[in-house]
């Protein structure tokens, strides 16, 4: 090559740059907009984003893989297949969902990636393909510098992608309007990558044959090296999606949420593969001290639905993955190994999700795969400042191992003993998180070896919940399913609790007489009971009654001898507490009710017209309402089954987004009378804070219940009417709960 086609090259190196940010932006902007589209089929479940997920990977190494397949064609070669497979991947544009039938109960594991895998999979390849291609284009020149560092710009392209999607994308635009503007984006990238191949015209031989001719003295990598390159990626892939489970089951099955934990995840590549290693060093330092107090702290606090729990979690995701990508990044191979390195790194981040995704829902009762991978974690954080700061100090190997072996008992015993004393009031006192500081700063001396470090996070995650949760495991206590984690609690007065994550779904008191009573949110004077003891004065003795989302069945013990009542539940897992006898309201109140399994706006859609005159919309994953009850069109078919003078009665309860001002828009736009009901604790009769909306098309039905009193007006509306097609919760949040 001549001096000025090299100069040309060098000169070049924003397109390149510019054209792995575009790829990569789209290929994250994406990703919560499929999920997004798919919600009104899906609902709000945890696992959905994570079979989103676990799809996304699998196209990530395919895309890889082609990416490191076509690597041994010339260069020009490589960007007609490229070219010609990113057109072919245009002609299934604009997204559109998939129109699949929908799953039979308990297959919903496999079904839902194959819906992603058919709405997105031929675009998502193509694109996915980018950012080692365009490296290894850069890096056709043996004076176009080292390629490692746009992999650093390809995640910020792809965390810009995810941040947009949030904060601009789904404020500001439709569905439609979205998958619109991903194709001309996509449309623009296929003339980016074209103009990169041109760029490179005057590179003759593969890309592979000039990289290796550079480097043709580098020995090939061992098996060992792919071994510690897969599990490098595998472990911080996998904490992504275990931090999202719990933040998308106690809070809101959201994109904003869902983007968080990947969002920093694919942040941690940008430090960890910058070109500056000032800042990788840093995190490097710091990641064995978070690892063992944000660990901890997260394993302490889970099942407490307590906000510490999640910043724990976050920091320690985000904190982990920079410094196990900064160890990947420095065993990197040379540029002539580029593909396939990517091509590993990307079977890593898919055998974590595979874990997290699909094996662990099926083989644990509850998110063992968390406490797993922080210490899978343990075992691969690089420990060289803190074995040169502590370890040096334990110059006679028996010595150190008598003081390490002492520090694990004192650290485990004292850790449990704090966990034990806990159980009996929720919120530590002063001494007692002083106590527990304490002694998290004297496991940081656990840094000075290997094997003391992954014991001493062993000792720490069994001692502050692991053998807590281990007693419930062996005793059968708890179930798992597709749609979340459910635990049976007995307490010491006989009542037995049923918990979905950290939330309570209902209550049964001890005692033939105080079993039939309804508690929880679902008392005399909460909003439904009013309601529903209203339901012979507004429609007569044989009132018919849909009540979506069975939970305990507390509800059932409303019903009347003549009234005809149908539940609705997503989960059969849920069913089985009241057929197997753990509840007895369904057996007891309404034992000849049927309950219809499957998601109930589907369920509801296939029904007949007016066929109830109260329905009761019910429906909690965790902490959390699917945002796909709650639109317009979820109204319209919550509307069709009841008549004209038909009752709707919605909970929204919830700490973190203000659902009156959506609820009275959504009220608004077809014209229905709407009240709320609010009421506090009352701790006596085991009845919890709940807010119930009722609406109706006959204002008389709504003012009976006002005459009753206790009933007021919404909040006034605010903003766009939630659809399937445009639904954001930004200006619906309330901050000073997530302090």
């Amino acid at each position: 090559m001549t001096d000025t086609s090299a100069a040309r090259t060098s000169s070049q190196r924003w397109l390149f740059t510019i054209t792995i940010l575009a790829g990569s932006f789209l290929l994250f902007l994406v990703q919560p907009m499929v999920a997004r589209m798919a919600l009104p089929r899906l609902g709000g479940a945890p696992n959905v984003w994570n079979s989103a997920m676990l799809v996304y990977q699998a196209l990530l190494l395919g895309g890889y893989a082609y990416a490191h397949f076509i690597g041994r064609f010339a260069l020009k070669t490589q960007g007609i297949i490229h070219v010609v497979v990113l057109v072919l991947g245009g002609l299934t544009l604009p997204l559109a969902l998939a129109d699949l039938d929908a799953p039979a109960p308990g297959l919903e594991a496999l079904w839902v990636p194959w819906l992603f895998l058919l709405t997105v999979g031929p675009a998502f390849f193509a694109v996915s393909a980018q950012a080692p291609l365009i490296q290894r284009w850069f890096a056709a020149h043996p004076q176009a510098g080292n390629p490692y560092p746009l992999y650093a710009a390809s995640n910020l392209g792809s965390f810009g992608g995810l941040l947009a999607y949030p904060l601009l994308a789904e404020p500001l635009f439709s569905i439609g309007q979205q998958s619109l503007f991903w194709t001309i984006g996509y449309g623009l990238l296929i003339l980016l990558v074209a103009s990169a191949v041109f760029a490179r015209r005057d590179v003759s031989a593969p890309a592979a044959e000039v990289s290796a001719e550079a480097n043709e003295d580098q020995p090939q990598t061992g098996w060992k090296t792919i071994a510690l390159w897969l599990a490098l990626s595998a472990v911080p892939s996998g904490l992504m999606l275990s931090t999202t489970t719990f933040l998308t089951t106690d809070i809101m099955a959201m994109p904003l949420l869902w983007v968080i934990p990947l969002g920093l995840y694919l942040l941690s590549f940008s430090i960890a593969f910058a070109e500056k290693r000032a800042i990788a060093a840093v995190f490097v330092f710091l990641a064995p001290v978070v690892l063992l107090v944000d660990g901890s702290v997260a394993m302490f606090a889970a099942g407490r639905a307590d906000l510490l729990a999640a910043a724990a979690s976050i920091i320690l995701l985000f904190v982990v993955a920079v410094a196990l990508h900064s160890r990947l990044y420095e065993s990197r191979p040379p540029a002539s190994q580029l593909t396939k390195f990517y091509l590993i790194m990307s079977a890593g981040g898919a055998l974590g999700g595979l874990f997290t995704a699909l094996i662990a829902p099926i083989v644990f009762d509850w998110t063992w795969e968390h406490p797993l991978l922080i210490l899978g974690a343990a075992a691969l954080l690089p420990l060289g400042p803190w074995k040169r700061l502590i370890g040096n100090r334990f110059s006679n190997p028996r010595m150190a191992l008598i003081l390490l072996s002492v520090a694990l008992l004192i650290v485990f015993n004292a850790s449990l003993m704090i966990f034990q004393s806990s159980l009996a009031d929720s919120q530590l006192s002063a001494g007692q998180w002083a106590a527990l500081l304490g002694i998290l700063l004297l496991a940081i001396v656990f840094a000075a070896r290997r094997w003391s470090y992954v014991l001493g996070c062993f000792a720490l995650l069994l001692s502050l919940g692991g053998l807590a949760n281990l007693q419930m495991s062996a005793e059968g206590m708890r179930e798992r399913s597709y749609f979340g984690i459910y635990s049976l609690r007995e307490e010491p007065d006989g009542d037995r609790l049923l918990m979905h994550g950290t939330t309570i779904h209902g209550v049964q008191r001890e005692g033939e007489e105080a079993s039939r009573s309804p508690t929880a949110y679902y008392g005399p004077s909460s909003g439904v009971g009013r309601s529903l003891l209203m339901a012979d004065a507004m429609f007569g003795s044989d009132a018919r009654v849909g009540v979506v989302g069975l939970g305990v069945g507390t509800l059932a013990c409303y019903k009347q001898p003549e009234q005809d009542w149908t539940f609705f539940e997503i989960d059969p897992v849920v069913l089985e507490y009241s057929e197997n006898g753990e509840f007895t309201y369904l057996s007891d109140c309404a034992p000849d009710s049927p309950t219809v399994i499957g998601d109930a706006r589907l369920e509801l859609e296939k029904m007949s017209a007016d066929s109830f005159d109260i329905l009761v919309i019910d429906a909690f994953s965790s902490d959390a309402i699917p945002l796909h009850l709650l639109t317009l069109e979820a109204l319209d078919i919550y509307l069709r089954a009841i008549p004209d003078d038909g009752l709707l009665v919605m909970h929204i309860s919830n700490n973190y987004i203000r659902l009156e001002p959506v609820i009275a828009q959504l009220a608004a736009s077809r014209g229905l009378t709407a009240r709320v009901r609010s009421d506090g604790e009352e701790q006596e009769n085991e009845l919890f804070a709940s807010s119930w909306v009722a609406l109706s098309r006959d204002p008389s039905r709504v003012q009976a219940l006002v005459d009753e009193g206790g009933w007021n007006e919404l909040e006034e509306p605010e903003g766009q009417v939630w659809t399937d097609d445009y639904a954001s919760i930004l200006p619906y949040l309330v901050w000073k709960n997530f302090l």
